[in-house]
């Protein structure tokens, strides 16, 4: 089975700032680390490769200085990599970035399975896997909790908050992963040295079948128009007799006056 795994590298911390001009997050000077959810997607493809063997490619967009995070990937069990490094491809919202992916997953060709995080860190949309899975026509399975291949399927349990459902999937397909599917593992010395054995490609935008009105800014119809802080409210508490009866009608009134309880009540 080929499976593909979509990364994104985050800012190493939640001090971000924002930037007044472009109103995108200014990641100068950041530190850069795999997105916690795409670390439980690449575990899941290399248990399932090891339930029916394979090979497991992971993709990213960014400057060339992601390759460091493909290189964390090939060390954790990836077979090769995929960077997707072009400035054409800056500014790009959800909707231009899952554009390019699914353009390189093309390229890649006769790819069985796509998975992601559920969502990124920084942006926390979880928008890029279902645009990705509606350029490439494949069904998709969000919130998917637990993979099992069986045959040309996945045996797949959605975690949807208080409710579980259990689907039968058929491949090509779509998948994004919770984090609490799995635990991923750690890097180690040996297998840090083996990873430098294995490739990481770089395409740029003319490698690729791009419209250049769907690349970077040009394609981005989403537009920030302001972002603010929210304002600190302080409250003021009221503590209550310390007679029961007396506490009682203390917040029965309290309750009255703020339109909670009718007068009669």
């Amino acid at each position: 089975m080929k499976i593909v795994v979509c990364i994104k590298q985050v800012p190493e911390t939640t001090n971000v700032k924002i930037d007044e001009k472009t109103k995108n997050i200014d990641r100068r000077g950041l530190g850069g680390v795999i997105n916690s959810y795409d670390l439980h997607a690449l575990k899941a493809a290399l248990d399932i490769k090891n339930q029916v063997g394979g090979e497991v490619i992971t993709l990213t967009m960014g400057p060339d200085d992601f390759a460091v995070s493909l290189q964390e990937t090939l060390a954790l069990g990836a077979d090769k990599s995929v960077l997707l490094s072009d400035r054409a491809f800056a500014g790009a919202d959800t909707l231009a970035t899952g554009y390019v992916l699914g353009k390189a997953i093309e390229k890649i060709g006769n790819v069985d399975l796509v998975l992601l995080g559920q969502q990124s860190v920084d942006a926390d949309t979880g928008q890029v896997g279902p645009i990705i899975a509606e350029l490439l026509q494949v069904s998709q399975v969000t919130y998917a909790d637990k993979m099992i291949a069986k045959n040309e399927n996945l045996l797949i349990k959605r975690n949807l908050g208080t409710v579980e459902q259990e689907i039968t999937a058929k491949l090509p397909l779509l998948a994004t992963i919770t984090e609490t599917i799995n635990e991923p593992e750690y890097t180690n010395v040996v297998e840090i040295a083996k990873s430098f054995d294995k490739t990481i490609t770089t395409w740029h935008a003319k490698d690729l079948d791009l419209e250049d009105s769907r690349v970077g800014q040009a394609g981005s119809p989403t537009i920030v128009c302001s972002i603010s802080s929210p304002e600190k409210v302080v409250k003021q508490g009221h503590k209550l007799a310390d007679d029961p009866v007396a506490a009682a009608k203390e917040l029965v009134a309290a309750l009255k006056k703020q339109n909670v309880l009718a007068e009669d009540e």
